[in-house]
């Protein structure tokens, strides 16, 4: 199972330079084989919110994103449901100061952790720094 974390999703619905690519690898992936968490859909709702904020997006188009971005979780990805245990790991992985992890990554990183998922991919270099530090897999999953 491969965890997508909300910076590798986000380009599926607004236009950044990897959007092509992202639409690319997840064609390619057998279906069943990808996962997010409840984390992930709260962390897509906030980015874009803050485009609303930032009068980048209108409120029609942001509710119609949010809903296109929910409709895949539900019919194409494994959802996974962040426990006690998640909020404790990432707790002890933003404790490991070496990896410089604020609270939403180690997040992402522990429910993947917890959830015995085989690697994490997500654009945020920061991440993948931490999980390397953490012994976690965790890669771009496309060229950049």
């Amino acid at each position: 199972m491969i965890y997508l974390d909300t910076s590798f999703l986000t380009p599926l619905f607004r236009e950044e330079p990897v959007s092509e690519r992202i639409e690319g690898f997840l064609a390619a992936v057998p279906a069943g084989t990808l996962a997010i968490s409840q984390w992930t859909r709260v962390e897509f709702a906030s980015v874009i919110a803050r485009d609303v904020r930032m009068k980048t997006l209108d409120t029609v188009t942001a509710h119609k994103l949010i809903e296109a971005f929910d409709s895949l979780a539900d019919h194409s990805l494994h959802v996974l449901v962040a426990v006690a245990a998640d909020f404790d790991l990432a707790h002890d992985f933003v404790a490991e100061f070496a990896t410089q992890l604020r609270a939403p990554d180690a997040l992402h990183i522990a429910i993947a952790h917890n959830h015995g998922i085989e690697e994490i991919l997500t654009l945020d270099d920061g991440l993948i720094f931490a999980a390397r530090k953490l012994k976690i897999t965790a890669r771009r999953g496309i060229p950049v």
